[in-house]
């Protein structure tokens, strides 16, 4: 008989933490959003003139992927790119429309971010602060 998997606290956050980002994928669909097009929309929000790079950094994707959601986004009316030419030094802004849906996301995530709290106090405090990769270079090491 094989032995019982033993408990893996890190499979166990990438369920949970799959299972809350459908429930904000749900929430967002009927704003245009994705989870990751939320992400792109705030940091642009955050930092005005924001570059491709420093956007794809901050939401661990590549530069082609960012350049490819921002690019929806500007389609969707989100985002305008005042970027005047290839190579350029990017010029992104969240437009009306864009601050509106962000504000929308925002209020829906809040209530989200309630519903989890209640559910899962003691989770809901030990996760606080974790988003900033907690290990660093360590977590190689072992």
């Amino acid at each position: 008989m094989p032995e019982p998997r033993r408990f893996s606290p890190v499979i166990s956050l990438l369920t949970v933490g799959s299972i809350w980002d459908g429930q904000l994928g749900t929430q967002l669909k009927d704003l245009g959003l994705t989870t990751r097009k939320y992400g792109l929309l705030a940091h642009i929000q955050g930092t005005p003139g924001i570059s491709f790079s420093e956007l794809a950094r901050r939401s661990q994707i590549t530069v082609q992927t960012a350049h490819t959601a921002v690019r929806a986004l500007v389609d969707d009316g989100l985002v305008a790119d005042a970027t005047a030419h290839a190579g350029a030094a990017s010029n992104l802004r969240v437009t009306e429309a864009g601050a509106r849906a962000l504000a929308e996301a925002d209020a829906r995530l809040a209530r989200l971010d309630i519903a989890f709290a209640s559910a899962a106090p003691a989770l809901s405090a030990a996760l606080e602060g974790l988003h900033e990769e907690p290990f660093g270079e360590d977590l190689q090491e072992h």
